[in-house]
């Protein structure tokens, strides 16, 4: 096995670990941005008005969005293995 090789395996991981977590965090902060919003202008500094919207947001992301996550990471995975078998 190269380097060439390795520094490939190591930037489709990479990518593959921001096209998985970009979702979650985009909408973690976005949720968080619009209840630091509405705190500001409200002036209600209470700790769990941050945390239950976005334990909510999240959990229906990793629904909608679990399936296409597991299908992307096997995928890298079955590829890693093959590519061991190959060696």
């Amino acid at each position: 096995m190269t380097q060439g090789q390795i520094m490939t395996i190591f930037q489709e991981g990479m990518l593959l670990a921001m096209k998985l977590a970009a979702p979650i965090l985009v909408a973690s902060i976005a949720i968080g941005l619009v209840i630091a919003i509405f705190q500001a202008a409200t002036q209600i500094h209470e700790q769990t008005l941050t945390f239950v919207p976005k334990v909510l947001i999240i959990s229906l992301l990793l629904l909608l969005l679990g399936s296409w996550m597991m299908t992307l990471f096997s995928e890298f995975i079955h590829r890693l293995f093959a590519l061991i078998l190959t060696l």
